[in-house]
């Protein structure tokens, strides 16, 4: 087993999640990507790393990442999920099957994956997971319906299994990127957050950074706001 620390990244083929896959390997980290357009792939490949096309909504795609990832490296230390879109529409003009598609989309994403790397951090005795959220999971904005609903369920499922593997070592937490300058960019929008601009990719890849770090061994169970104060009060 290589001494090299290692990390996957899903949905890792363009915004956050790339941006996360960037500065890992830049700290030092071997990556594994998995994205759907093949453009994680590629990145991977830029890297030096492992990467599939997949969907981390198939857990055989997710099988073939964390096995093929362990045949390489022999090890996973982080696991960052991040995600696609998910359905968008009046709340309850939602079916049924885009309520499922949310699931699927914003928390059984890092479910299933989280399944499988942790009896892997269970044997090294450490770990990290750090979801992608949104700063709209504790105050929903109609906006994203099935984000913030099912983002407001990732929080509990967080928590509990932060209660249940920090004795372990392995840690779970949240980042709530607020507008990120991966989405379109409006006045009104940068006009309603107090820092009066958008995010960078580049300033959530350096917080997972943080919470993947030795610096953050203490961090287990937080979903931390990355959103120029724009939920302060919530």
């Amino acid at each position: 087993m290589s001494s090299q620390k290692v990390a996957i990244v899903t949905a890792g083929g363009s915004g956050m999640g790339a941006a996360a896959a960037r500065r890992l390997a830049a700290d030092g980290f071997r990556v594994a990507i998995l994205s759907s357009s093949g453009k994680g792939e590629a990145l991977a490949a830029e890297l030096g790393g492992f990467g599939i096309t997949g969907s981390n909504q198939s857990p055989e795609d997710l099988a073939r990442l964390v096995d093929g990832t362990m045949e390489r490296y022999g090890r996973v230390d982080v696991l960052v999920n991040s995600a696609g879109h998910g359905p968008r529409a009046p709340i309850l003009e939602i079916t049924d099957e885009q309520w499922a598609k949310g699931m699927d989309v914003y928390l059984l994403n890092v479910i299933r994956p989280t399944r499988l790397v942790t009896p892997i951090m269970q044997s090294q005795k450490s770990g990290a997971i750090i979801n992608i959220s949104t700063a709209w999971a504790f105050e929903p904005s109609s906006m994203f319906p099935t984000s913030a609903v099912f983002r407001a369920g990732l929080a509990s499922f967080t928590k509990l299994f932060a209660d249940t593997y920090a004795g372990e070592n392995i840690r779970m937490n949240n980042v709530l990127p607020g507008w990120i300058d991966s989405l379109p960019a409006t006045e009104e929008r940068r006009d309603g957050v107090p820092m009066k601009r958008y995010g960078t990719s580049e300033e959530i890849a350096a917080t997972i950074a943080f919470l993947a770090s030795d610096g953050a061994a203490y961090i287990t169970g937080q979903n931390l706001k990355v959103d120029g104060g724009l939920t302060r009060h919530v």
